[in-house]
């Protein structure tokens, strides 16, 4: 489930927004894209939904909570309705706002030409700018989510076939976006002309299946085939696969933090395996910022590569010193708040009789606001820790993401308040150090950054968007189209 309101602004993690999956000529569509989905949970946990095509009509079951919630259990009727050999699904991410079920993804409507289910991965920086101009037009929203305003371009379209349809609607659009659609007798896959999200096409039998990642290819036993193109769009139908670029040509940007946190570790995204980066992350900071120290430590569960790359490095003994509870969910009952610290340790607990009298270097991903730094810094020396070097696997994130990912405001950003060693005061370690952003881009293979076109999309280190931002630039309240928040 979903984190309570007063628990998401105590968070301090960066929150992908959606995980996509889609299945085009297998009988068991829907069975499958519930296995996708779950594969792919770590990318939304706030709702799932799932559309099939089957017998000239679209079935669509989309629900609040986790993949297993929805359709499993109790709730297992609910897969068993969706017949068909097509399929598309979506995760939702977690977020602070209502979790009104009018944003649950897939979305569908009927246009001229045909039905046609969408579900998006992503951000428009335009999204409400073309909302406003929509709803001027007479156009009737039923959602907040910027998925709507690509099925009202494509409503306003003249063009007759819905891909022609899709193809206009997102030549409009500005941002960030990996999206399947389902028609009648069409599974469509697009990435925006950057590619920042990621977006893949996979085999199984004569089945074809797009998803977020491949580890939802490895759930059902589909063969990878490859990754889809930065601005292309692939259009499967029983026919075979069509390929089109139909998008101004652009410099790949693919987003570096899919790396460092948001894919799951089993994943190979854009050729590279995720596990296997985080290691050499953690090797390449190991070199940067080495510390005298006793053993190394992750924040689990996502720190883990990164810190016995480190480790290894290091030649240090790499221990679980904090252990963490994988069953912490919305319903777990509140104590009064004089129970210090319970929001960490509800999740984390220390192991202590591994810290004991060491000296510790603790590593993690990344520093967002620096509230659970700080506590679990505290908790480590509490558990009897004589040192605590803090060691982070990503620059310092100093600027909101605006192209998929739920960040703060840039205010919030502890890394844009104030420099390393005003944050090392402020989490109390005893020393603190971020890899380099050389450093970084050295673990992925790349060498140095290029500063002039750089090889991805780093704009919450850096502050380089490769994207425009029309809502901000032209004044919009708020700097995303929520997907959740009403919009007045």
């Amino acid at each position: 489930m979903g984190l309570q309101k007063d628990e998401y602004f105590q968070d301090d993690k960066l929150h992908e927004e959606c995980g996509v999956f889609g299945v085009f000529g297998h009988p068991d569509s829907g069975a499958l894209t519930v296995l996708g989905l779950h594969a792919l949970q770590h990318r939304g946990q706030e709702a799932a939904g799932i559309v099939t095509f089957h017998d000239g009509q679209f079935i669509a079951e989309r629900h609040p909570g986790l993949v297993s919630d929805a359709f499993a259990g109790k709730n297992a009727a609910r897969a068993l309705n969706l017949k068909g050999s097509f399929a598309i699904g979506h995760n939702r991410y977690s977020t602070a706002g209502g979790s009104a079920s009018r944003n649950i993804q897939p979305l569908f409507a009927d246009l001229i030409g045909g039905g046609i289910a969408l579900a998006h991965n992503g951000n428009l920086t335009n999204a409400r700018m073309l909302r406003t101009e929509l709803v001027g037009e007479g156009r009737i929203f039923q959602s907040t989510s910027d998925t709507e305003v690509i099925i009202h371009l494509a409503a306003r379209s003249p063009h007759k076939q819905i891909v022609e349809k899709l193809v206009a609607a997102l030549k409009q659009v500005v941002g960030a976006y990996s999206l399947v659609a389902l028609t009648s007798k069409k599974l469509i896959g697009v990435r925006d002309p950057h590619g920042v999200r990621p977006l893949v096409l996979g085999k199984l039998d004569q089945a074809y299946i797009l998803a977020s990642e491949t580890c939802a290819l490895d759930i059902i036993g589909a063969e990878f085939v490859r990754d889809i193109g930065a601005g292309e769009m692939i259009v499967i139908t029983k026919d075979g696969i069509e390929s089109y670029f139909p998008f101004k040509q652009q410099k790949s940007r693919f987003c570096v933090f899919e790396y460092i946190y948001f894919s799951r570790p089993d994943s190979v995204v854009e050729g590279r395996n995720v596990y296997e980066l985080r290691k050499l992350t953690g090797a390449q900071l190991a070199r940067e910022a080495p510390a005298s120290a006793d053993m190394v430590i992750p924040v689990p569960d996502s720190s883990i590569p990164a810190a016995i790359g480190f480790a290894a490095e290091a030649k240090l003994p790499f221990e679980l010193g904090i252990i963490r509870n994988h069953y912490v969910g919305r319903t777990f009952i509140e104590p009064t708040d004089g129970i210090r610290n319970f929001g960490v340790r509800k999740k984390h607990n220390p192991n202590r009789a591994t810290l004991a009298g060491k000296r510790v270097v603790l590593i993690d991903d990344s520093i967002v606001r620096g509230t659970t730094s700080k506590k679990i810094v505290q908790m480590v020396r509490d558990a009897g820790a004589s040192e605590v070097h803090f060691r982070v696997a990503s620059p310092p994130t100093a600027h909101s993401c605006f192209y998929g990912v739920d960040t703060p405001n840039t205010a919030d950003l502890l890394a844009h308040k104030m420099d390393v060693e005003g944050m090392r005061r402020l989490i109390g370690a005893d020393s603190l150090s971020f890899i380099s952003m050389d450093g970084l881009y050295r673990a992925m293979g790349e060498g140095t950054r290029n500063a002039t076109q750089p090889q991805f999309c780093d704009a919450c280190f850096s502050g380089d968007y490769p994207i425009s931002l029309p809502d901000i630039t032209g004044g919009a309240k708020d700097a995303q189209l929520s997907l959740l928040a009403d919009v007045a």
